[in-house]
């Protein structure tokens, strides 16, 4: 009965096995450390159904970060594309518009910075998860002008600025031409060219409700080639939300049961064959014990089942039918019988 004394170390490994036994899902994660488990898959803001009404808690749009100084606001959304449409990205592909994760508009042009990812990352303590291959990154000579132009803007020689702006744009118009060309995939080698990037950091709040976040711009590199966020959210708690599984607390139950039961009877029968030497029904374990539980079932079946057929209605027969003669009367008849065949015999 080797078998009885290895289910102590199967219930242990079980319900850890049900639980590993299926990859994590998409934009979810175990901490390395407390293994707690995190899913940021309640703040993705997904596109409405045509037929679906939107409600109160419903979002009809991305999520959004003020840029500040930098002139622009960026919209974002977690482990999913922007549900805005996009018709038009600065060196993105026609095929990757509808992959856009975050994105930013600048002079009437819109320009990504990162397709969707769903795989979170852990960084020591901190969460995060990174976008990357969005718009070309600028050149450094266009990174120059640009900020030359914003000092600029304050100088009081408006007739000068005014030209040096036109120059200024109408050069930066012809370099992004240059560094963005390359669609038709001869004079632009995809590898080489440094993309836009995005890194947002998941902070827990758990004074927001699930569902809801609360993102800020921390700021881009100098070159403004990648850029910054910080996302508060309760999904960036840990634990919010229990990992499905394959099996639930009463699936590894019965499936527990049933493991037992096949190892009560399979070794039961093996010992009452080998050792006891039994035939037939025998070889069950604890036969006596089973046949007498099952008589004293039947038993109880067959005095519910006859106590409930004198409850039914019953046809009545031949036998039962109302007479008004009594027993004196039959009596007559039956001489009167007997006479009448003597009277018949005599003729």
């Amino acid at each position: 009965m080797r078998l009885i004394s290895l289910l102590p170390v199967l219930f242990f490994f079980l319900p850890s096995f049900a639980a590993d036994s299926k990859p994590l899902l998409p934009c979810t994660i175990y901490q390395p450390t407390t293994n707690a488990y995190y899913d940021i898959s309640p703040i993705a803001v997904q596109p409405l159904v045509d037929h679906k009404k939107a409600h109160k808690d419903d979002r009809t749009e991305s999520w959004h970060a003020r840029g500040y100084d930098i002139g622009t606001n960026f919209t974002l959304n977690f482990c999913a594309p922007v549900i805005e449409t996009i018709e038009e990205a600065v060196g993105i592909k026609e095929d990757l518009l509808k992959n856009i994760s975050a994105f930013y508009e600048w002079k009437g042009k819109k320009y990504s910075i990162g397709q969707t990812s769903t795989e979170l990352v852990f960084r020591g303590r901190e969460l995060s998860l990174n976008y990357t291959n969005g718009s070309p990154c600028d050149s450094p000579s266009t990174h120059d002008r640009r900020e030359l132009k914003h000092d600029d803007d304050d100088d009081d020689d408006d007739d000068d600025d005014d030209d040096d702006k036109k120059k200024g744009d109408k050069k930066e118009d012809e370099d992004d031409r240059k560094s963005h060309k390359g669609k038709s995939g001869k004079d632009d080698d995809d590898d080489n060219i440094r993309r836009k990037s995005t890194l947002i950091s998941l902070a827990c709040d758990q004074n927001l409700p699930l569902g809801k976040a609360h993102i800020s711009f921390i700021g881009t590199s100098p070159d403004q080639c990648t850029y910054f966020f910080r996302a508060k959210t309760m999904a960036a708690c840990g634990g919010v939300k229990e990992p499905p599984t394959g099996l639930g607390a009463g699936g590894v139950f019965f499936v527990i049961f049933l493991i037992f039961l096949a190892v009560y009877v399979l070794g039961g029968i093996a010992y009452q064959r080998t050792v006891q030497h039994q035939r037939g029904w025998r070889q069950l374990p604890n036969y006596n014990v089973w046949a007498s539980i099952f008589s004293v079932l039947r038993d109880v079946i067959i005095i519910l089942t006859s106590s409930c057929s004198r409850l039914l209605p019953r046809r009545q027969g031949y036998n039962q039918l109302p007479s008004g003669r009594g027993r004196g009367s039959r009596a007559d008849d039956e001489n009167r019988l007997i006479d009448q065949l003597d009277e018949e015999w005599d003729d």
